[in-house]
């Protein structure tokens, strides 16, 4: 098959989800073209049968903001008419869900099926948002399949639009890559003692991901047993300097800002800590438990399809904030707990989410779109 995948190019579980599908449709043989503003960070071009295009954005007089949806609705029928695209896959409905509508209007007959995968935000962010609300359920509706990547999401999409059609569960998946530098380098490189306990956190430290409770929790843990917390910053750590010296962790917290690669540091860590108030699936945590590493999370969204509570990690109420320091603290004095709960946590996510589970799952919800058409 011939398939189109928009996506958004920055860091974020989205666009790292749909990069490695079409790495790994690729290498099943389809041959896969991508949509984006720039090449999303993890894209591999030099792998036989992945292609990007580049929707450019122009800036005209006559519009006060540059529009992106008409330019990438364009790009995509070009491209879709050119080399006969079977199925466009989207990544969040709006803008890329509408651009394919658009798309298939210019196209007119056989134009390719669409997919619109929600990953989250159009649901929980947008979708209470009356400018936003009708726009996001028309490209649903539009939409030849929809999937949601746990759930708990597909409960909260039926919930907050009129949809009558089905909405299927594709999990996130994660293939872990050998680290490039061993633990005991990295953590040279971070000033972090062999034996010290070393939490990590890695997201884009938006707003939800609700980052004055992740320094919260790790205070509250640290004064009980003494850790490091390191932070993989998908953006700017700047708004939340002024809270590290409020709480005096300016030499307990160490800060990298737009790592790509995370997994070396995820390897040289001893447990995840996740504070966002509301998570579809949590494709970070994901991966720290493919690098056999206990999680301690809030209870919220989907989060608890991801991680078993007392078998990968610790689940609590939502800001909780002593129940969580208290389990920080209970692995990082009991290096074998930590150790047995991390185990579990990658056998389980080896179980249930690996890129040979889920990424069939694509391909025959592709191929029963196809002989629909």
């Amino acid at each position: 098959m011939k398939i189109g995948i928009t996506c958004y190019p920055l860091i974020g579980g989205s666009g790292i989800l749909a990069t490695a599908l079409g790495h790994e449709l690729a290498r099943a043989g389809h041959e896969v073209h991508f949509f984006s503003s720039s090449k999303p960070v993890r894209l591999d071009l030099s792998q036989p049968r992945i292609f990007f295009h580049e929707v450019v954005v122009n800036e005209y007089s006559l519009f006060r903001y540059p529009d992106y949806t008409l330019p990438l609705a364009v790009k995509m029928a070009k491209v879709a008419r050119e080399k006969q695209l079977d199925i466009f896959h989207v990544h969040y409905a709006v803008p890329h869900a509408t651009a394919a509508y658009l798309a298939r209007q210019m196209l007119g007959q056989n134009s390719p099926r669409i997919v619109t995968t929600l990953h989250g935000t159009d649901t929980t962010l947008l979708g209470q948002d009356p400018s936003y609300r009708e726009a996001i359920e028309h490209a649903l509706k539009e939409s030849d399949a929809i999937t949601t990547v746990s759930e708990n999401l597909r409960k909260e999409t039926l919930a907050t639009f009129g949809l009558k059609k089905e909405v299927e569960v594709i999990p996130n998946f994660f293939i872990p890559s050998a680290p490039k530098r061993s633990r005991s380098e990295l953590r040279r490189e971070l000033g972090v003692g062999d034996e010290e306990f070393l939490v990590v956190h890695t997201s884009n430290v938006r707003p939800l991901k609700r980052i004055d409770l992740l320094l919260r929790v790790f205070a509250a843990a640290q004064k009980k047993h003494a850790m490091r917390l390191l932070i993989l910053a998908g953006n700017s750590f700047a708004p939340y300097d002024q809270l590290i010296d409020e709480l005096a962790l300016r030499s307990r917290v160490i800060v990298r800002e737009n790592v790509i690669e995370v997994e070396d540091y995820l390897s040289a860590a001893d447990a995840g800590l996740y504070t966002s108030e509301t998570e579809s699936f949590g494709l970070s945590i994901l991966e720290t438990l493919f690098h056999a590493r206990p999680v301690v999370a809030f209870r919220v969204g989907g989060i608890p399809e991801v991680v078993t509570q007392g078998k990968s990690g610790f689940l609590h109420p939502f800001a909780d904030i002593e129940a969580m320091a208290a389990s920080l603290s209970r692995l990082a004095e009991s290096p074998e707990l930590a150790r047995r709960l991390g185990e579990c946590g990658l056998r389980e996510a080896t179980a249930k989410f690996s890129a040979e589970r889920i990424v069939p799952l694509y391909e025959k919800l592709y191929q029963r779109l196809v002989r629909q058409n």
